[in-house]
């Protein structure tokens, strides 16, 4: 059987799905038709659409008469499609079988029929929405920020704004010259203005409240404060609808104002710490500017709480970023606002402010930055400011600065996870057993069995050594002697396995059978019995 055969019949079997459409056209099918069809399944990564096939399974060869000259549709596919498309004529014991093979769009792009962008849903054809085009855009790296705003002018920009830019980018640089650059000259230096015109980025940075009014309503920054988790009013409320760098300092003022102290003992002293840490809440307001869809209409909104400050920006996660690689991979949504911050030392290059983030809220005792409530239309980031446990504070003090600076994220998060009795995730296993080595932890148990728990140095220096002995449990030997003592008591009617468990509430049973297997080896126990009608005896 000819190779092609074989595979038609294999794809018979197949699910219409992602890769595969079928239809029947057994007189003819419309051009208009087969390109929407291909269309779609180009911008799904690719496919074949099968004529002479039935539609409904179970399918079988029926034949096709489209296209008497197939080599001719193909071209025409390709000349409005811009992606590779095959053709191949299977003479099928059953009838004629065309297939054509459409190869995924490109990267960043997706693929136009009729002037629409097509996608499969269900049994039909729908237009792409408009969430699934910025997905696909935003895979090329298109950086809207760098795009010229039309009609923009230097006379759009507050020069107060860019004073205050050229000023730190000298501070950042160490160079009284940048300090004396033009205006004009620093905006062409940072890529902000070309010979097109100004960005949408020196707009963000500097414009004024009318110009971006009029050119960029939703760069806009929107701040609250609300006492309490009641809807209505907030106590307070500011729009800055303005260059970021004529208002970033007022929002921190902001914050600052109701930022009260939490205090703790330190032995003879009492330290305090700020609920709301400055370099953090700059960090995720930074965070929320820069990457933040500008296409998409809303405000950045930073709503602070007694104990908590919520940041809100629209649009999801940039494209390859996710919850699980956000602290390990950088991909800013748009580079040059990341660049400009950057330039003037307000962000690192390197994309390490998100890992500051949660060192410096984990090394303060409180939880980590949390983004629940994360979706594919908004960025929304939790910083919590309540300090949970002093102690824990205290306890990373005494480790040592030395020792802390050589810490990376995933040691911090080690300690966190095992601080608050969390399972460590897999990814953290190596920073895991770093930590013992250096013995800031300890591991009990063995194999799928064994816990971290802070060192016994931690608990002596807090003075919670009888906590470290719950948390570590007894060691083997008092186990087993525990074991013993209640058979025993039990004389000779023994106990089943149940009652041990109790007797050991913290042990498996595979832990506590392997401690009877070791006494019934030193001739102290025995057992009768087998399986669930076993009882265990002093010997």
């Amino acid at each position: 059987m000819d190779d092609r055969i074989r595979q038609v019949d294999e794809w018979l079997r197949d699910l219409e799905g992602e890769h595969l459409e079928f239809k029947e056209a057994r007189r003819n099918f419309e051009f208009e038709q087969l390109g929407r069809y291909c269309c779609a399944l180009a911008n799904e990564g690719g496919g074949r659409v099968l004529l002479g096939v039935t539609d409904r399974r179970p399918r079988r060869v029926v034949g096709s008469q489209a296209f008497e000259q197939p080599e001719r549709t193909r071209l025409g596919l390709l000349e409005r499609l811009y992606v590779d498309v095959h053709v191949h004529e299977v003479q099928h014991p059953d009838g004629r079988v065309l297939v054509f093979e459409v190869a995924g769009r490109p990267m960043g792009n997706a693929c136009q029929w009729e002037g629409r962008y097509w996608s499969r849903k269900g049994d039909s054809l729908v237009p792409m929405t408009s969430e699934d085009l910025r997905s696909v855009f935003a895979e090329g790296g298109r950086d809207f920020s760098a795009e010229v705003c039309l009609g923009a002018t230097l006379a759009d920009l507050d020069p107060g704004a860019l004073d205050d830019y050229r000023r730190r980018w000298a501070e950042k640089a160490g160079s009284p010259e940048v300090g004396r650059l033009s205006h004009e000259q620093i905006l062409r230096d940072s890529e902000l203005l070309d010979d097109r015109g100004l960005t949408y980025a020196a707009l963000i940075l500097f414009g004024t409240r009318r110009a971006l009014g009029r050119h960029l309503a939703q760069a806009e920054v929107i701040f609250e404060y609300r006492s309490s988790e009641a809807s209505g009013p907030a106590q307070e409320r500011k729009e800055f609808r303005q260059g970021f760098f004529s208002f970033y300092e007022d929002l921190w003022t902001l914050i600052d104002k109701r930022n009260d102290l939490q205090h703790y003992q330190d032995g003879l002293f009492l330290k305090d710490i700020a609920t709301f840490d400055e370099l953090v809440a700059r960090e995720a307001i930074l965070n929320a500017v820069s990457h933040r869809d500008y296409q998409l209409a809303g405000s950045v909104f930073l709503r602070q709480y007694q104990r908590r400050l919520v940041v809100e920006s629209p649009g999801g996660l940039p494209w390859g970023i996710t919850l699980d690689n956000l602290l390990h991979r950088q991909r800013p949504r748009n580079r040059r606002l990341a660049e400009a911050f950057a330039r003037c030392g307000l962000v690192e290059r390197s994309g390490q402010g998100m890992n500051r983030m949660f060192e410096r809220s984990i090394r303060q005792g409180k939880r980590r930055p949390d983004f629940s409530g994360t979706d594919g239309y908004q960025v929304t980031l939790t910083l919590h400011g309540q300090v949970t446990d002093p102690r824990f504070v205290t306890f990373l003090e005494q480790v040592g600065q030395e020792t802390l600076e050589s810490f990376s994220t995933e040691d911090f998060l080690v300690l966190d996870h095992v601080h608050r009795a969390q399972p460590i995730p897999a990814e953290l296993r190596q920073s895991a057993n770093r930590l013992r080595d250096l013995g800031v932890l300890e591991a009990v148990g063995r194999g799928r069995g064994v816990r971290l728990l802070l060192s016994r140095r931690f608990h002596r220096f807090l003075g919670t050594e009888g906590a470290y002995t719950r948390l570590r449990g007894l060691d083997k030997e008092q186990n087993k002697e525990l074991l013993v003592q209640h058979l025993r008591g039990a004389a000779e009617s023994g106990c089943p396995k149940s009652e041990l468990q109790e007797v050991l509430p913290g042990l498996s049973w595979g832990q506590i059978n392997r401690l009877l297997t070791e006494l019934r080896q030193e001739g102290r126990v025995r057992m009768v019995g087998s399986r669930r009608w076993s009882r265990w005896l002093s010997a």
